[in-house]
């Protein structure tokens, strides 16, 4: 089968949106109202180009003068200004526009193109462009022309509009793409989103997806399930079993838990999840390195707690051995999380993961609609790439006849899962730990007593005389 040739975009995850960037020699629309990020965009992919041995002709059909451009765009890392007048061009079309009309845009850019020698054409303004058409014929015969001059030449075009076009419009029947920008307001934030709505003779991601401007211009953040509808790699048959990091929690479960499996923690706040996930992590060693993922403790808060549970951090993550990354939760996006998590994933090797919380990630994301399948692709992905993923969900009630699931089937997505509680008993406020779920494996559904001291955390059968203990209270089994 053919392969089309690419212009990658070097825009960080619109070339997986495209699946390899754009068709060169095609002609896109790039549409958005004011402010969504179409020049960046357009001007992102021009100075990549360049980079890549390419030529850039950029007509402006705007009255905005370009030194004003070049200002804004200063700010951005990609822009390079000794390429301006060089290998890009910047041309206005603005002056010609009004006075001579659409006819004579066309000779001017056509002139262009040839004396620049240019693979990509960038035309700003196309609204202008519509609004000196005196009818539909009018806009389809420049488009056609500048396309059919471009496409002669193997230029790539991209039209800039800052009108939404209908899929009918005569722009959009002529094109072989059209990518759109937009923002939306959720409460009191507001996201970028970026969408695919026509692409030619090209796969590509379809949907919404979420984008934002850095300083290094726009970061396209393809969504999780839509990247990893399969996981990337082929899952792993492994069988082998590793430590736990608590020798009793091993005993009960096999021999440790399976390799590439995901364990899911349920517990209320305090009552020792972060550090079971600790001790997990305390197995890790340079060849086979842990990575904690967390939302709320700062590393050097994570440090201290470890210490005080005889884990030395610091030792380890100077060995290599663990690595920290932390974000808080106050902003963020979710797909954006789950990128950074696989990327460092892959560029550590990480073979030991544990998430501190799913409900943190969870709270950055703008809806819950699409919560499950965005976990059922992120555990698929880090199980095909090796990784024994140990993660927690904080549950509201402290005290609850009730175990409410931390989100609706995230437990069928997870191998293992594991339930704490605080139980009291005989006027004593203990913590509890219940097996609840191992997949493809036998272990001991004992209720186990947690005591976390300097020494880490202890595993003791303490509530075999007593009964209720799983509603929070529990009373001796002869009293009931």
């Amino acid at each position: 089968m053919e392969q089309l040739k690419r212009l990658e975009s070097g825009i960080e995850g619109l070339d997986a949106l495209l699946k390899g960037g754009l068709v060169a020699g095609a002609s896109y629309i790039v549409q958005g109202r004011p402010g969504s990020g179409k020049t960046i965009l357009a001007n992102q992919i021009a100075f990549n180009h360049v980079r890549e041995g390419g030529r850039v002709l950029v007509g402006t059909l705007l009255a905005e003068s370009h030194e004003r451009l070049f200002q804004y765009l200063s700010t951005l890392s990609f822009f390079d200004p000794s390429k301006v007048g060089a290998e890009i061009q910047f041309v206005s079309a603005f002056d010609t526009l009004e006075s001579e009309g659409l006819d004579e845009v066309v000779k001017l850019l056509r002139r262009e193109i040839s004396r620049q020698k240019a693979t990509l054409l960038i035309v700003d303004g196309l609204l202008n462009a519509r609004s000196k058409a005196e009818t539909q014929i009018d806009t389809k015969k420049f488009i056609s022309e500048l396309q059919g001059h471009a496409a002669f030449a193997g230029c790539t075009v991209l039209f800039l509009t800052s009108s939404r076009l209908d899929d009918g419009s005569p722009e959009h029947t002529m094109v072989d793409g059209v990518i759109e920008l937009g923002e939306e307001l959720f409460g009191a934030r507001s996201v970028r989103r970026i969408h695919l709505r026509k692409t030619r003779g090209s796969g590509a991601l379809s949907g919404l997806h979420e984008c934002e401007i850095t300083d290094h211009g726009l970061v396209v953040h393809p969504r999780l399930e839509s990247l990893y509808s399969q996981p990337s790699l082929p899952d792993s048959d492994s069988m082998r079993r590793i430590a736990s990091g608590i020798d009793t929690m091993d005993r009960l479960i096999g021999g440790g838990l399976p390799e590439s499996s995901v364990t899911l923690i349920m517990g209320p706040s305090g009552i020792g999840k972060t550090s079971l996930g600790l001790n997990f992590l305390s197995q890790s060693t340079p060849e086979a390195p842990g990575l904690h993922f967390g939302f709320y403790e700062t590393p050097q808060r994570l440090r201290w707690k470890a210490h005080a549970i005889g884990i030395d951090m610091q030792s380890m993550e100077d060995s290599g051995a663990l690595h920290i990354l932390w974000q808080p939760t106050t902003e963020g996006l979710l797909d954006g999380l789950g990128a950074r998590l696989i990327k460092a994933v892959e560029e550590k090797g990480i073979k030991r993961l544990h998430i501190d919380s799913l409900g943190g990630m969870a709270r950055v994301a703008t809806g819950t609609s699409r919560l499950i399948e965005f976990f059922s692709a992120l555990m698929s992905q880090l199980r095909a790439m090796g990784v024994t993923v140990f993660a927690t969900w904080e549950m509201r009630d402290l005290f609850a006849a009730e175990i409410n699931a931390p989100a609706p089937e995230l437990s069928s997505i997870v191998d293992n899962l594991i339930l704490m509680r605080f139980v009291e008993m005989d006027s004593e406020l203990k913590r509890l730990l219940s097996i609840l779920k191992m997949r493809d494996s036998f272990y001991d559904s004992s209720l186990l007593e947690v005591v976390i001291n300097d020494h880490g955390i202890e595993l003791t059968k303490a509530f075999r005389h007593a009964a209720g203990v799983l509603s929070g209270t529990a009373t001796s089994a002869t009293d009931a």
